[in-house]
Formats: C-alpha cells, sequence, structure tokens
C-alpha cells in the first residue's frame, strides 16, 4: 500500500535539550548455564531471555524467550516479568513487578541474576519539553526520544524506526519529515507488509506500459514519487529478499529501473524505514540482507511501548478526548478509570489506548477489560502473597500424572485426563481470580476476559467457596 502525502509545512524549533545523568547498573549471571556473562547500561531497558532480540540472552532453558525485562531510570532500576512461563523469585517469592535502588538477587529458572548499581553516572540528553511535532510524551524515555529526533531531522541520515506495533512509528516517521528540509516536498508511505508480493517491485519500481500482463500505462512508483522528499518504508522486515538487493542498489546509487524500463531513473531522497521486528535477529535468521540492514541504519529510534511511558497516559487521554470532541466542553475520565488504564498491559500501545478512549466516550456504558500481570502492589500481605506464590505454580504445571489415581494409570486414558486436567485447572485459576479481584466477581471477570455470567457458572460447577461476605457476590 502506497501513499503520497502532502503535508502542511510547518516551522517547528528544535527543542531545547537538557542534560541528565543515569546511575549505571550492571546485571551479572551469578549462577545457571552462563555464569559470568555481564552486562551495564545506564536510562535503558534491557531484556533478558532466550529469545534472539534478548539484550542478555540465557541459554536456560528453563527461561522463557522474552522472560523479563530491567529498566534503568534516574531513580535506579525497575524488574518486570514478561508472562514468563516459569516466572522471576527474589528469596524464594514469585514477583511481578519490583522496583530497587539497592543490589538485588533474581531467580529465573535455574539461573540467578544480581542487578547492582555501580556508583557511576552516565549522562543522557532530554528535551526539555514534552513534544517533538505531533508527538507527546514526558515521561524521561519519550524526552529523550525527541532530543535525538531534533538532532536527526535537520540532516539526511537514514533512520530505521523500531518499536512494538502501534507504537506510532509512522507518526515519529512524519514529525522527521515535517522538521526536515524535505518539508516541502513529498512524505511517501510504502507498507512492504500491504502489497501482494507480485506488486511489489511495480508498486516501489514503477513500470513500464507492456512490462506484464494487464499493465496497459506506464505508472510511477514510489521511488520517483519521493524525489526530493522523504520515502518512509514501513514495516521494511517484510520485504522479500528478491527486492532488498535491488532497494540497496537503488540507495546506494539513487538509480534505479522501473519493471519493464530500460533507462536509468535518478532519485534523490531520504529514507525512512520502521520495523516491529528485531531487524539484527532477521539478519541472524538469514531472512534479512546484512548490507540492506547496515544502509537504512544511518540512525536507530526506539519508540518505547506504553506499559514503559505509563505515566503518559493522562497526557494521552487528553489529547485523544480532545480530538473525539473538537470545539465542545472537554470530556474526563474518572481517576477509577485512569487507574485501570494504568494497570493495562497495551499489547496494541498508543493505538489501543486511542481507541479504548474513543470507545468509552461514545459507549460509556462497556467495561474496559484489564489484562495485566500481577504486581507487588497488588497484594496486602505476605500471606496473600504466599497463596498466589502456591496457585501460581499449580497452574504452570501438568497435573495429569498427579491426579492418577492408584492402581491403573487412569492418566493414560485421553478423555479422563483431559476431563481430570481441565477441572483442576478451572479449580486453581478461580482460587488465582479470588485473590486477585479481592473477592470481586465483576473485577475477577474483567481479568480474565470473560463475562460475570461466565465467572459465577465456573464457580457453580465446581461448588468452589468464594467468600460469603466479600463485596459485589
Amino acid at each position: 500500500m502506497r501513499y503520497v502525502v502532502r503535508m502542511a509545512v510547518k516551522t517547528l524549533a528544535q527543542s531545547q535539550i537538557e542534560t541528565v545523568r543515569y546511575a549505571r547498573v550492571r546485571v551479572a549471571v551469578t549462577a545457571g548455564p552462563d555464569i559470568g556473562q555481564l552486562l551495564e547500561g545506564a536510562g535503558t531497558t534491557l531484556t533478558v531471555g532466550t529469545g534472539p532480540s534478548a539484550s542478555l540472552r540465557l541459554n536456560d532453558p528453563k527461561v522463557s524467550r522474552e522472560h523479563c525485562e530491567i529498566t534503568l531510570s534516574e531513580r535506579g532500576f525497575r524488574v518486570r516479568d514478561l508472562q514468563s512461563t516459569n516466572g522471576i523469585r527474589i528469596g524464594g517469592l514469585r514477583v511481578y513487578d519490583v522496583a530497587a535502588s539497592a543490589p538485588i538477587v533474581l531467580a529465573l529458572g535455574d539461573s540467578e541474576l544480581t542487578i547492582a548499581p555501580l556508583g557511576e553516572a552516565e549522562p543522557r540528553e532530554r528535551a526539555s519539553v514534552g513534544r517533538f511535532g505531533d508527538l507527546l510524551g514526558e515521561a524521561p524515555k519519550m524526552r529523550e526520544l525527541f532530543a535525538l529526533l531534533s538532532r536527526v531531522a535537520p540532516t539526511d541520515l537514514s533512520v530505521l524506526i523500531q518499536g512494538e506495533t502501534g507504537t506510532g512509528k509512522e507518526l515519529v516517521a512524519q514529525s522527521l519529515h515535517r522538521a526536515s528540509q524535505r518539508a516541502e516536498n513529498a512524505f511517501v508511505i510504502f507498507d512492504c507488509s500491504a502489497v501482494a508480493a507480485n506488486l511489489l517491485e511495480s508498486e516501489l519500481f514503477g513500470h513500464e506500459r507492456g512490462a506484464f500482463t494487464g499493465a496497459h500505462a506506464a505508472r510511477t512508483g514510489a521511488l520517483e514519487e519521493a524525489d526530493g522528499g522523504t520515502l518512509f518504508l514501513d514495516e521494511i522486515g517484510e520485504l522479500p529478499m528478491e527486492l532488498q538487493q535491488k532497494l540497496l542498489r537503488c540507495l546506494q546509487s539513487g538509480e534505479f529501473k522501473p519493471v519493464g524500463g530500460r533507462k536509468l531513473q535518478k532519485t534523490a531522497l531520504r529514507v525512512i524505514a520502521a520495523t516491529h521486528r528485531s531487524l539484527l535477529a532477521e539478519v541472524e535468521a538469514g531472512r534479512f540482507r546484512e548490507d540492506l540492514y547496515y544502509r537504512l541504519e544511518g540512525v536507530t529510534v526506539h519508540v518505547p511501548p506504553l506499559r514503559e511511558r505509563l505515566e503518559d497516559i493522562p497526557l494521552l487521554v487528553d489529547h485523544f478526548l480532545s480530538h473525539n470532541s473538537p470545539g465542545a466542553e472537554r470530556a474526563t475520565l474518572s481517576e477509577e478509570t485512569l487507574a485501570m488504564f494504568r494497570a493495562h498491559r497495551w499489547p496494541g500501545n498508543v493505538r489501543e489506548l486511542a481507541n479504548a478512549v474513543r470507545r468509552m466516550h461514545v459507549l460509556p456504558e462497556l467495561p474496559f477489560r484489564v489484562q495485566a500481570p500481577l504486581t507487588a502492589a497488588d497484594v496486602q500481605s505476605g500471606a496473600e502473597l504466599a497463596e498466589l506464590e502456591r496457585v501460581s505454580h499449580k497452574l504452570s504445571s501438568s497435573r495429569a500424572l498427579e491426579l492418577a489415581g492408584d492402581g491403573l494409570p487412569r492418566w493414560l486414558q485421553l478423555d479422563e485426563a483431559r476431563r481430570l486436567v481441565q477441572n483442576a485447572f478451572e479449580r486453581d485459576y478461580l482460587s488465582l481470580l479470588k485473590h486477585l479481584s479481592r473477592f470481586n466477581k465483576t473485577r475477577a471477570a474483567a481479568w480474565a476476559g470473560v463475562s460475570r455470567q461466565a465467572i459465577q457458572k465456573l464457580v457453580r460447577k465446581h461448588d468452589f467457596d468464594w467468600a460469603e461476605d466479600a463485596s459485589d457476590l
């Protein structure tokens, strides 16, 4: 899919940039198969897991591909479980979200990590205002992003934007273009994932009349349309290998041939590419050309997911509400709703938040379903935490062998094993929901992503002991 966008030229003053100092932190593997591995950082987010995109990559089979993330801030560091299979533990207790400024030891599978500040500070630039073009954010990570964008925008450096789906990568590209010297020329969006494979080459390079069946007239491609302006290659990781070489040659020489053409055409443009994938992992897997990767990676920009900038939610909600009711009295959301928004994991990021705000504005009677891992703040006592730990452990393991009766091994009979495991799972899941929701079935239903009636049905099915004196029975 291709769009040519002519934007109104904006005069954007370069954001004032200030310098902040982050504590430098060391993450060391102190037990397990990878003992001795070290990773240091400051003012960033490190991921731990067995997957190729992990900052600290482990070989422990009990560690998930994306097991946990460690966010390094001005105040210390924060560790969050990324919905791993076996969890993370501190002092024998499973934790989901913990902040600290002193050394701690994490247990992941058969491995242990020691996280400790080094007593050193690393300077980092960030914008003194919470806006760049149409991008908004007061969170430190966003203001660091704005400082980087304000430096990169006036140059002709190619930019590779990386971030999860829905984080606003296209908005970053548009804001860069508007703040560039090419702002008066075209901003062409070419979505590599939205064009049929047999049309990709024609859409990108153009074609001559008669180049193939159905080519009744010559057509201009995205490379020619973006001449003098900016070409935004969205989801560049989806571009087939056979076209990557041809694109690389064009970016290096500034010349290309349309499909069926004989003469070289010239184009002078700036390339901004975006992907939700780790292109380095794609290079390692042989699915993306290494030379093209380094050609696109003039500057790499990482757009943080919404879960890493939850403090921006009120600002973004206010922005979306103002767009929903332009010129009208400003709508607001309750503090209770904002609290639910802060508890949500936001897998769809800012795009999901925008849709949630619009939906609640138009249909306020529809409930918002929170999907978030339990944090340390959600439990009131050690007893509650111990109960949640016990139930979580039961939920994460197979119950078929444990439930086999004496005598013949009934667990070998598929239907019986399935019934026993399902019933045990449902009872354990209800127990977890009861403590997670503090005995509130409406809240439990929201966490489970089902209706309140479904929870009541399960309670009746298993004659489950839901607290008699609880609220919202």
